[in-house]
């Protein structure tokens, strides 16, 4: 595998993220609606907006893609980095890539302030949770939610 490039995005990438966000929903069997997805781009182009993305290049084709949230905790005065989404293509899975993008973002949080990255992950994910064991903690914490 070639030199893999990590940058965040800008208005040029869509054509390039697109796809693998649709990747990234078809992979939690899930679908939303237009307007959100459009909404998620602009939130991520915005600098007054605490949403960041990333894609990881390599032979100028984008192979991955991370997206991450900076937020107040009750626990600390300075900002919190969550990551919610993590996709690498699979031709590409293996390589390094996900763990470069994980450090893209443990990186750039720290540069940013932030006193933690953290995340969630299916259950089921066992192949990314192989991953996740070797570079973070697991606090044990169970995930509750309800849709309101």
């Amino acid at each position: 595998m070639s030199q893999i490039d990590i940058r965040q995005v800008t208005a040029d990438d869509h054509a390039a993220w697109l796809p693998l966000w649709q990747a990234y929903l078809r992979f939690y069997k899930t679908e939303l609606p237009q307007a959100v997805t459009q909404s998620t781009w602009q939130r991520m182009l915005d600098p007054n907006e605490p949403t960041h993305a990333a894609l990881a290049w390599a032979d100028n084709k984008a192979v991955g893609m991370v997206h991450f949230i900076y937020h107040r905790s009750n626990w600390a005065i300075e900002n919190a980095c969550y990551l919610q989404d993590l996709l690498v293509v699979p031709e590409t899975r293996g390589t390094g890539v996900g763990r470069q993008l994980i450090e893209f973002v443990y990186a750039t949080a720290k540069a940013d302030g932030c006193n933690k990255v953290h995340w969630l992950t299916h259950e089921t994910n066992a192949t990314a949770i192989q991953l996740y064991e070797r570079i973070a903690e697991r606090p044990g914490f169970i995930q509750f939610r309800k849709a309101i």
